[in-house]
């Protein structure tokens, strides 16, 4: 019996042996080979940006360690993804672009340069005709109008501090049918405003170049624009009376100009202006009343102009605008009754005929006579700075007096000698 329970044990532990219990299996530790999972925000990386383009931005010594698709805008394409937006900054001397290397980023739809002064270089036609949006703020060197009007299909142009050899903004603009805003600002550019304007546009600025001419009609059919800048040129003529057909306007500048004659009545027609600045022209005639009843209106500046009459203005409207300047208009003048003293315009207050009351001339000290000297001689006894500046006054004024004594001497001998000649003959 003792020895059947022990072959029964002994094939007990031989079964256990050979069919072990069933477990769930531990899965195997992870290798360096496995491939994590991604989430949606890491897909967009350099891991997965184009190789072409990787080596393009290595070669412009832009970091490609970090995702660049979260620093630059990139399509969704596989199995790489391409850049859309490309943003240089403050490039360092050995900085080189080249036709080549645009090549390879020709998917780009946005290109910016921020202080990058380099030479600029031809772009290839893929990108010149996929860009939409192109700036170069302090970067580009010797940029011209026919390189810059390739970009056929634009939407935004921004030029700022980069001189461009162009006869015209009309050689630049004539083919960017879809241009929505555009910025040409201290680029040394001359000749005259274009004639021909992209339907779409919403923001001009060619402030401070040396642009002519007068403000062409044709402007005020841009129902959509909202800014306008033409500031610091060598404009003439008048605002168009049709100006007030741009009911989109919100900022208006065109200070620092030679633009002459009347504000428009037109303008009362813009309801959302906020920013008005005609300062620094040749402006005259009476400031509309209807000024004061734009409702958005927080910037005014008509400074330097000459405009006359009575400012329609009260301290109600004034103290609403954030900043309001009339000062250099010498037949201007304020209602005193209306607008206190202490507001300080810089222009005169109104006399009852509505003429600026003019401030009394300065105290000149009267000049030295020769009744001043006759009654400063009996003075010589006086000591103290009287005495002095009586015996300065003397001084200077010596010389004369002595050439008239010597002369009437002089007349008074020949006459006398003449009688005396006279009887001598009789005698």
């Amino acid at each position: 019996m003792r020895a059947s329970t022990t072959t029964i044990t002994f094939l007990l532990v031989l079964l256990l042996i050979l069919y072990p219990t069933a477990t769930v299996p531990t899965p195997p530790p992870a290798t360096t080979d496995t491939v994590p999972a991604q989430s949606p925000s890491s897909s967009s990386t350099s891991a997965t940006l184009d190789p072409q383009q990787l080596r393009a931005l290595q070669f412009l010594h832009i970091p490609t360690t970090h995702g660049l698709c979260t620093q630059f805008s990139c399509d969704t394409g596989t199995p790489f993804h391409h850049l859309l937006s490309l943003r240089l900054t403050s490039c360092s001397s050995d900085f080189r672009l080249s036709t080549t290397l645009l090549s390879s980023l020709s998917t780009l739809t946005s290109l910016t340069f921020l202080n990058c002064h380099i030479p600029v270089v031809h772009f290839p036609t893929s990108l010149s005709t996929n860009l939409h949006s192109f700036t170069s703020i302090n970067s580009l060197q010797r940029l011209t109008g026919v390189f810059l009007s390739r970009f056929h299909n634009l939407t935004h142009l921004y030029i700022s501090g980069d001189p461009i050899k162009a006869s015209g903004i009309h050689i630049i603009t004539s083919n960017m049918k879809s241009l929505n805003s555009i910025t040409l600002s201290n680029t040394h550019l001359t000749g005259y405003l274009p004639k021909d304007w992209s339907p779409n546009l919403t923001y001009i600025d060619f402030s401070k170049n040396k642009l002519k001419g007068t403000i062409p009609t044709s402007l005020t059919l841009l129902k959509n624009l909202k800014v306008l800048n033409f500031s610091s040129n060598n404009i003439i003529g008048v605002i168009p009376n049709s100006f007030g057909d741009l009911i989109s306007l919100q900022n208006v500048s065109l200070s620092s100009n030679s633009i002459s004659g009347p504000i428009p009545g037109s303008m009362s027609s813009i309801p959302g202006l906020v920013h008005l600045d005609l300062s620094s022209n040749q402006l005259n005639g009476a400031i509309p009343e209807f000024i004061s009843e734009m409702k958005e209106l927080k910037y005014l500046n008509l400074e330097n102009n000459h405009f006359h009459g009575v400012l329609p203005f009260d301290t109600s409207f004034i103290k609403r605008l954030d900043v309001f300047k009339i000062g250099g208009n010498d037949d201007l003048c304020y209602n005193h009754s209306t607008i206190s003293e202490e507001m300080n315009l810089g222009i005169a207050p109104c006399d009852k005929h509505g003429m600026p009351i003019l401030p009394p001339p300065a105290f000149k000290e009267p000049s030295s006579s020769v009744g001043d000297l006759v009654r400063g001689g009996g003075d010589e006894g006086d000591g103290g700075d009287d005495d002095t500046e009586k015996k300065n006054h003397v001084h200077v004024n010596r010389g004369p007096s002595k050439v008239l004594l010597g002369v009437a001497i002089g007349l008074s001998a020949m006459v006398f000698l003449l009688i005396f000649l006279i009887l001598l003959f009789k005698c």
